[in-house]
């Protein structure tokens, strides 16, 4: 067996660099790059094999200016590519590892594949403690790195060279699985990876991952059949499994042969075009009106990769039907389960074509009157959609949903718009229309704050050329606004618009809907007198801060100035960073969701004590959803009416 003499580090690239992915006849890279800062854990080991070899075997190398940020690129870059390709993030031993969890966290919750490589300490541990290495009294073998474990879907230390022949192929498994994805650490001591071993050659030659569409079994087939045939107002949950097994196409088949009305999720936004008469919008907590209302009587729920999460199901107060049933149609048998669901475990893809060779021709879909009702409750949504981004005509400050329609009407439904926390991803689910579901991505699984302006950079290297559209709140700016520099280094272009509102407005909202007062959410100085944060804005010229990093800027407070920077900002190439000054007490209504986020029970406020019973009284809507063997009853006459 012929051999090659390399480092750790250097067989790692060298594999990395050899690693493919196919579905459906298309083949690409698995690993098209390595993120990396570097430290003394892993300058002389990772990084030296990465300057060595990197241009040798076509791995790039991209600097980051803070760790998170380099895995939250990672993510942004695996969700757009659809989960087929995604990049490895190398980070120094300490704290630089240890940034990299939130931002593994959020990989992992989204379902997400990132490849993290965090340095480790010495594995012959001859100079115990070394520098930023963390001491536990009782355990030597434990070190920063082992807080990946409960964030990972994989984790392996690698104390040998030859440990990797393992944990190599396995990390790979794990990466390219549709069930199994997420976070996958492999932990690299500092003097292990400047280690040399004789490795066989073979691992090294091109590897292709086929991802797999598993069928859904024929007989949970014909059950879950039967229960649509017998259902009277069916409905769709569309969640991310739609986008990431590219069932777009089989999803608005379905939809239209049947005459099922879609209702869609954060990730599963875009799934059917946002015109598409049977796209009523979105569902929960942050749904619309067709959406919540066509939702309180489904009998049957077909739940297409969702994972249906408190914002969907309205914190269980979404589907109301006192015999609603659901099949969950999902790649994972973790979420097809979820709500006693019927579990049809198939790719999202295979399962709907499966369903619709199942009910035809047999069943010729659902009532006229009821697929009547679908669609004029979704036009009529589309209508409060163009109400709501309309200018407001009592002449006040700028509107976080007037400048969401500004940004519409600038870009078009196919730019990427980017969002993760705070108020806007509600408003964008609502607000924004899409007729691609790449061009919707919103991080809402973790809902980290400071994803956003490292997910332009990951979409803009996963699709150069392609409009992108970056919304940050300023408090979410102010925790992660260096990766500027980094998308400005590399040359990438995207319009960041900064929507400036003084603070965490979302929570603070949120905080006075529970009978608290206002208290640190809002980006105010304290107040000698008080000694509390409820002195004067802190002024930040947030124009000025990113133009000092290399960004082309505007600052606007009214409709028409906005519309002005929106069509230079799309003229120009590069970083482009508009600043737009909004009212944060102007906010998107609701439609009947709800969320549960329970009051203080004892509290000296009567505020809060008022807050205490009404979220008891909406809590009393909430349903337990139990298994079931058996499909709904048919809704009789009188419940109709």
């Amino acid at each position: 067996m012929s051999t090659l003499r390399m480092t750790v580090g250097q067989a790692l690239v060298r594999f990395l660099a050899a690693q493919w992915t196919e579905r459906d006849g298309v083949r690409r890279r698995t690993i098209p790059g390595v993120w990396a800062i570097l430290g003394h854990g892993n300058v002389a080991g990772l990084g030296q094999a990465l300057e060595e070899l990197g241009d040798a075997v076509d791995l790039p190398t991209y600097r980051a200016q803070n760790e998170q940020a380099m895995v939250h690129a990672a993510a942004a870059y695996a969700k757009h590519a659809d989960r087929l390709a995604t990049f490895a993030c190398a980070a120094s031993v300490g704290p630089g590892s240890a940034n990299m969890i939130t931002a593994a966290a959020g990989a992992t919750v989204n379902r997400l594949p990132v490849l993290l490589l965090p340095s480790d300490e010495f594995a012959a541990r001859r100079a115990d403690p070394v520098l930023q290495q963390l001491e536990h009294p009782q355990e030597q073998d434990v070190s920063v790195a082992d807080a990946f474990r409960p964030v990972a879907r994989f984790f392996a230390r690698i104390h040998r060279p030859e440990q990797l022949l393992a944990a190599l192929p396995e990390a790979l498994r794990v990466l390219t699985d549709p069930v199994e994805t997420g976070a996958v650490v492999l932990a690299l001591p500092e003097d292990v990876q400047a280690e040399a071993w004789d490795w066989p050659a073979a691992l090294f030659a091109p590897r292709t991952w086929r991802v797999r569409r598993p069928p859904p079994e024929p007989e949970v087939l014909a059950e879950a059949a039967r229960w649509l045939r017998a259902a009277r107002r069916p409905l769709i949950v569309a969640g991310g499994g739609v986008r990431y097994a590219a069932a777009g196409e089989a999803l608005a088949a379905f939809a239209e042969r049947f005459g099922v009305p879609v209702v869609e999720t954060q990730a599963g936004k875009g799934a059917l075009a946002w015109d598409h008469p049977l796209a009523a919008g979105p569902v929960g907590a942050n749904g619309g009106s067709a959406a919540n209302a066509l939702a309180r009587r489904a009998d049957v729920v077909l739940a297409v990769g969702t994972r249906l999460a408190d914002f969907t199901t309205g914190s269980m107060t979404a589907f109301a039907h006192p015999d609603v049933r659901f099949v969950g149609l999902n790649v994972a048998p973790f979420d097809a389960h979820k709500v006693g669901a019927l579990a049809l475990v198939a790719d999202a893809r295979a399962g709907l074509v499966g369903l619709t060779a199942a009910l035809a021709p047999e069943w010729s879909g659902s009532d006229p009157a009821y697929r009547a009702e679908a669609t004029e409750r979704a036009a009529a949504w589309r209508s409060t959609v163009d109400e709501l981004r309309q200018p407001r005509a009592d002449g006040g400050g700028l509107a976080q949903a007037e400048v969401i329609g500004a940004v519409h009407d600038a870009f078009g439904d196919q730019a990427v718009v980017i969002n993760a926390a705070g108020s806007m991803p509600g408003d964008l689910l609502k607000l924004w229309r899409t007729a691609d579901p790449r061009a919707y991505h919103v991080e809402y699984g973790f809902s980290c704050m400071g994803y956003e302006i490292p997910a332009g950079i990951g979409v803009a290297l996963a699709e150069p050329g392609r409009e992108i559209v970056v919304f940050v709140g300023d408090g979410s700016y102010l925790m992660m606004n260096s990766e500027l520099v980094t998308a400005v280094a590399e040359g990438l272009a995207f319009t960041v618009v900064l929507v400036e509102n003084h603070g965490f407005q979302s929570i603070h909202g949120l905080q006075r809907s529970v009978g608290v007062p206002s208290f640190i959410n809002e980006r105010r100085a304290r107040d000698p007198e008080t000694g509390r944060l409820d002195g004067p804005v802190v002024a930040v010229d947030f124009a000025a801060h990113a133009a000092a990093m290399g960004a082309r800027t505007w600052s606007v407070r009214d409709l028409d100035a906005l519309r002005t920077a929106l069509a230079e900002a799309r003229g120009v190439g590069g970083v482009r960073v508009v600043v737009a000054a909004t009212d944060p007490e102007r906010r998107v209504p609701g439609f009947d969701g709800w969320w549960d986020v329970p009051p203080a029970e004892v509290s000296e406020r009567a505020e809060v004590r008022a807050a205490r019973a009404a979220h008891q009284a909406a809590a009393a809507r909430r349903r337990t959803h139990a298994a079931v063997a058996t499909p709904p009853p048919a809704l009789d006459t009188e419940e109709e009416a």
